[in-house]
């Protein structure tokens, strides 16, 4: 994995791969991602949450285009370690708030608002499809803020009410909800 731009640009970074529990979005789904996020977003006035966090691959890309406020939230150990230490090395943890919690226990306590919030669940979560609406319910996305959601082609939200568009990175989808 890579950070494509910014003040960390081309630096790579591998989680440890033993039973690491994460399916980092591709190099090349998070380019398209990226390309749609930069012409419609100001990263440094940004408040970011990335749900379901894994490697932080998110939250150091929004951090390298500077953005100074990033909420990274994941439940598994050895995902916020790799966090803690990989924010510790690239000399952001003032900007990264690391939250090692279960995503939808932090959906049902939170109380911020968010500009960008982003979700990677893994793809065979039951719950899956509950998240869109929970977003919503908990009202965790500022006005005018965008939610996105990675999925496969066995999950559609082409119904959802808040659903503006979706692209499609091979197998990796991205929903986005306004």
């Amino acid at each position: 994995m890579r950070i494509i731009a910014g003040k960390f640009k081309g630096r790579r970074f591998n989680p440890p791969a033993k039973k690491w529990p994460t399916r980092p979005t591709t190099d090349f789904a998070k380019e398209g991602l990226f390309n749609i996020l930069t012409n419609h977003l100001d990263f440094e006035e940004l408040k970011v949450l990335d749900l379901f966090g894994g490697t932080g691959n998110h939250s150091y890309e929004f951090i390298s285009r500077g953005c100074k406020d990033v909420t990274y939230v994941d439940k598994f150990h050895g995902c916020v370690a790799f966090a803690k230490k990989l924010s510790k090395e690239l000399e952001i943890e003032e900007y990264m708030k690391i939250v090692k919690l279960d995503v939808f226990k932090f959906i049902d306590i939170c109380s911020e608002q968010y500009d960008y919030i982003f979700a990677g669940p893994p793809y065979a979560l039951p719950t899956i499809d509950t998240i869109p609406d929970l977003i919503f319910e908990k009202q965790l996305l500022k006005e005018n803020g965008w939610f996105v959601m990675e999925h496969n082609p066995n999950h559609s939200y082409t119904n959802h009410p808040h659903l503006f568009q979706e692209r499609s990175y091979g197998k990796t989808i991205f929903s986005f909800f306004e």
